[in-house]
């Protein structure tokens, strides 16, 4: 069913009425719609069907959900997928990436994806990465100040903490699917 104010493409017509032959390049292709308003059939150019931006992305948006949806190995993506997000799950279907559940002081636990010789300072981007996205989607805080984050918490693996942002993960031997925590920094006296 068409939306309100917008028309629907029933058929082309292929043919040039003239000649009876093909339509070449220079001629237009007529279009025959129906009016969402009366029902009633019109012959447009093809010219004439011109979407707005906001249409047309809400269509690519619509094609591109179903396309996710149904794929085997992409199904289990969010709706509003990001390209970022589509290119990591693949690497990481690929053996390029690993997951690693990161957990929050208060039990949460955040699956994020870095690359396989990813560093210190990858994992710290996977986070925050994956933390604006939940919070754009839930419509919540907007505004993170991760230098306040990273200077109040530590990111702790079976007991060492992750100090050097250079170091990669393997050489803290955290490998796929390891769970790293969140940890408050005590204060130095």
């Amino acid at each position: 069913m068409a939306e309100e104010g917008s028309f629907s493409v029933l058929s082309t017509v292929g043919t040039s009425s003239e000649t009876g032959s093909e339509v070449t390049d220079r001629e237009r292709e007529k279009v025959k719609i129906e009016d969402p308003e009366d029902g009633e059939m019109e012959e447009m150019d093809s010219s004439e069907l011109v979407l707005s931006h906001q249409e047309a992305m809400s269509k690519v948006e619509a094609a591109i959900d179903e396309i996710v949806s149904t794929d085997s190995l992409l199904y289990d993506l969010p709706p509003e997928v990001t390209l970022e997000e589509v290119n990591s799950f693949i690497a990481l279907e690929h053996g390029q990436a690993m997951l690693v559940n990161v957990q929050r002081a208060d039990g949460e636990v955040l699956s994020v994806v870095v690359v396989q010789n990813g560093t210190v300072l990858d994992l710290k981007h996977a986070i925050k990465r994956h933390m604006t996205l939940k919070l754009s989607r839930s419509k919540g805080k907007k505004h993170i100040s991760w230098k306040y984050i990273w200077k109040r918490y530590w990111l702790y693996f079976e007991g060492q903490k992750l100090t050097e942002d250079k170091k990669q993960l393997k050489e803290y031997g955290i490998r796929n699917k390891d769970e790293v925590t969140f940890i408050k920094r005590l204060k130095e006296r």
